[in-house]
């Protein structure tokens, strides 16, 4: 892939009026494959935080090195060049620079309230004591409820709220919020070249790699997770490191803004994509798993910095890009492939289905709340209820409609119904 031309598809470039308004109106334009892959990863992403889950079995991260993470962060990168760069092209760098900052005060409280929230609620099923299990221990919440001289000094409240100390269940929205707060940076950059704006994102996701760091003798990139220090005097640092993810994030941005030009639907490029995700499967937990593979157990080990989900390692990112052609492709056209024609029962059923997908895509931020907070309920129902197969489903499907639910009502909310007059038509 190359860089298009900054001049005439950068955000602040110099250029005619009628290059900017083709930039800005291409910034608007909503593609039905991000709300629907988007919609799908919100599903996947349930089944993967819900403890016991024979669902998670067969999930995409079961099948090569990148998962839903990566359909997620991609897609929101996608989803912000729509709505804060157009905003940078309309309204300029520093009211777009606002609206950003907006967004993270959002996402911050997200993250806030999920955390209170959650809490709350593993408390009050460990006090029930119906299975007998410590729910809060299961989040590795231990520095919240168990004295220890690692921490006793430190303020746990005030380390929590200035994200200084991030539990693993609840580190995605700090690493987005990071991402975000970098936007402004690109955009400025991209002001003046879009090849800095490359430069900038190459180098912030190799100062993110430990192996990398550590080998050239360079400060590691990430954020402590953890204020206390360990018995071997290291700290924990947030799980997702946002130098790393930021690579995936802007990448779907660049696609979005135009600054990447779209893939050629090409034979030998879709040959090239079915072999990346082809050879992923022997080395992948299926082949480990289902295959018994287990020189691809000590591959794993041993090349570690090249998968790792915590610094997103580079065969993640070569895996994940691979397969989003393959779906890009088979999708066709803004996603015409998914639009079911005909009246046959199976076309209306796929329709109902799509629109719903659509839904839980395109309120994502709503949805992922619920979705952490519903997959540690749905776990307390299975270890309540058991494990036998109706009963995972039954508990899968019933939290699959909270999601639905909680995706028409954020729509429902945002549209302020309340502010339409009576009798308007």
């Amino acid at each position: 892939m190359t860089l298009a031309d900054p001049n005439t598809l950068s955000a602040g470039a110099p250029g005619t009026a009628a290059a900017r308004a083709r930039a800005q109106g291409s910034g608007r334009v909503r593609d039905l494959r991000l709300d629907f892959f988007r919609g799908i990863a919100m599903f996947i992403i349930l089944f993967a935080h819900t403890p016991g889950n024979f669902f998670t079995s067969w999930i995409p991260a079961r099948w090569g090195f990148s998962d839903a993470t990566e359909i997620f962060v991609f897609c929101s990168g996608m989803a912000s060049a729509i709505a804060f760069g157009s905003t940078f092209d309309r309204a300029g760098f520093v009211l777009g620079t606002a609206r950003v900052g907006y967004r993270v005060w959002q996402v911050y409280w997200a993250h806030v309230g999920l955390f209170f929230a959650t809490v709350a609620m593993v408390v009050f099923l460990t006090g029930l004591d119906i299975t007998g299990r410590n729910y809060w221990g299961q989040l590795n919440l231990w520095p919240l409820f168990v004295e220890s001289e690692r921490w006793a000094n430190q303020d746990i409240w005030l380390s929590f709220m200035t994200l200084r100390y991030v539990p693993n269940y609840f580190d995605i929205l700090p690493m987005y919020m990071i991402v975000l707060v970098m936007m402004p940076v690109v955009m400025a950059l991209a002001r003046v070249n879009l090849w800095l704006v490359a430069a900038f994102i190459a180098a912030t996701w190799l100062m993110g790699q430990r192996a990398l760091t550590d080998m050239l003798g360079l400060p590691h990139w990430n954020f402590v997770a953890e204020p206390w220090i360990k018995d071997n005097g290291t700290q924990r640092e947030w799980f997702f490191n946002p130098f790393g993810w930021q690579l995936i994030f802007f990448t779907g941005f660049a696609f979005m803004r135009g600054w990447l030009p779209k893939p050629p639907v090409a034979p030998w490029l879709i040959g090239l994509a079915l072999f990346l995700v082809l050879a992923n499967i022997p080395l992948s937990n299926i082949g480990v798993r289902e295959f018994g593979f287990d020189w691809a157990r000590d591959w794993r080990v041993e090349n570690r910095a090249w998968i790792t989900k915590s610094d997103f390692g580079i065969l993640r990112y070569i895996h994940f890009l691979a397969l989003a052609y393959l779906c890009w492709v088979a999708a066709g056209d803004k996603g015409a492939r998914l639009l079911a024609t005909g009246q046959s029962i199976a076309a209306r059923v796929w329709q109902r289905a799509l629109t719903i997908i659509l839904k839980v895509g395109q309120q994502s931020l709503a949805v992922f709340i619920v979705s952490m907070f519903t997959a540690r309920v749905s776990g307390f129902a299975l270890d309540a209820l058991g494990r036998d197969t109706l009963t995972v489903i039954a508990v899968n499907f019933a939290g699959m409609g909270i999601l639905v639910l909680t995706a028409y009502s954020a729509s429902w909310f945002k549209s302020q119904p309340w502010r339409v007059q009576k009798g308007a038509a």
